[in-house]
Formats: C-alpha cells, structure tokens, sequence
C-alpha cells in the first residue's frame, strides 16, 4: 500500500524550511504557492513524451531520459543563461560527479510558458525569503524513469544532497508501476520521513543544507511504466563548476 505524504499549506513553506528543511504541497498547494492555475501546468504534461535518453549512465542502465537547461532568478525576473553542462562534486553524487554531463535543452515552447516561468519564479522566491534575496542559479531538469528493462532507477546515486540551497521535486506522473517511494533524512540526526507522490504536480520543496533525500526503484505494474518528474534546484553564488 502507498504511503500518501502529508499536505502542507502553502503559506507554512518558509517555516517548514527552516522548522524540518522540507515541505510537501499538493497541485492546489503548488498553483498557490507559484501563482500559476494548475490547467497551466498541465499544458506542458506532453513535452515529457519526447525527452532524449540520458546516455551518462554509469551503472550500465537505459531507463533514463532528461532534459536541462539553466536561469538566473532575482527580483521577478527569469532569464535563460547559454546552454551548459550539468556537473556536480563527487562529494555531492559519488556515482556521476566530477563528470560534465550535456543534456539536451528544454524545449523553447516548454521553457517560455506561462506554467514553466511560474515555478522558476515560486522557487527563486521562496530562496529569497529563506536565504535573502539575491540573484539564484537554477537548474530544471525533466526526467522519464521507465521499467522497459524491469527496474529504473530515479536515484541511481542513492540518498544524497545537490550541494544548492533549495531543491524541488515535482511528481509530473506515473503510469503502470509500484515502488517510487520518497525517503527525507536529517542530514545530521536520526529523523527520516517516507511517503510516495501520486498526484501530479505534487511537491517536495527540500533545504539542500539540512536534509538527505531519495527515490526507491519503481519495477512495472502492468505493461511498461514510467515516473515523470520535474526537478528544479536553486543554488547562491553561481552554477557548480563555474
């Protein structure tokens, strides 16, 4: 049986941050939160039909696909920097870090919407608000985890932090599978919370600094399957590696 998370209302997100370093916000909580109806959000469910395969894979698997692009958000305003590689530290990702990794680009349709601008400017604001306000670096990626080879993996690299300030992880959808569950750990004490997101354009908003975070395998539940999310991370003082 799923583990359904619990709802937090939009308006408690910056003292959840800095009670607990998470929150979980329903598609009602989320179009609060980012100012943007949900019917705008829904609009961009089928650029997620034609993500390219993620060909990075260190542990042999194709049960991958994305899509990356890079912002800078400040004072209301979203603007697109050149396209560039996504990397990490290996302190951060043991698995793939210290690699450049070249994504193909969100889609200019996808990336100039209405919804997408929305939840770019919700994430930089609600930096703002926990950390000050400041130019942010944002990185969006879109991610299609199947079950074609019979098990996919959304955390190849295992519990873990980014190495930003905040992370959000949007459930796009999920179709014909079981697993997939959320797990969220203090990154210094005992306290961990799991719970699986069923509906799409639900939410979890993630202090980077305090929590650790994971997916569980999802395995096929019926024909193939996949998970669908949209991950946005928001980073102070420049894109890692710069």
């Amino acid at each position: 049986m799923l583990l359904s998370p619990a709802y937090n209302d939009p308006g408690q997100v910056r003292t959840l941050l800095r009670q607990q370093g998470y929150a979980v916000l329903s598609p009602a909580g989320v179009a609060a939160w980012s100012g943007c109806p949900l019917p705008e959000l829904q609009r961009l469910f089928d650029s997620w039909n034609s993500l390219p395969p993620d060909n990075y894979l260190k542990d042999g698997g194709h049960y991958r696909r994305r899509r990356h692009s890079c912002y800078v958000a400040g004072e209301g305003r979203v603007d697109p920097v050149p396209h560039r590689a996504h990397w990490q530290p290996v302190e951060y990702n043991a698995l793939h870090g210290g690699m450049q990794r070249w994504f193909e680009p969100v889609e200019p349709a996808v990336a100039e919407s209405a919804g997408w601008q929305c939840l770019l400017r919700g994430l930089a604001a609600t930096a703002s608000e926990l950390r000050g306000p400041r130019p942010w670096s944002i990185e969006a990626h879109q991610f299609r985890i199947d079950t074609e080879g019979g098990i996919g993996r959304p955390t190849p690299e295992g519990a873990h932090r980014d190495g930003v300030d905040l992370v959000a992880v949007f459930l796009v959808g999920r179709e014909n599978i079981k697993g997939g569950e959320t797990r969220v750990f203090q990154a210094d004490g005992p306290n961990g919370q799991r719970f699986t997101l069923t509906e799409p354009w639900s939410l979890l908003l993630l202090d980077d600094e305090r929590v650790i975070h994971e997916t569980t395998p999802i395995q096929p539940a019926g024909g193939a399957g996949h998970r669908d999310t949209l991950v946005l991370t928001c980073r102070a003082g420049g894109f890692q590696g710069d």
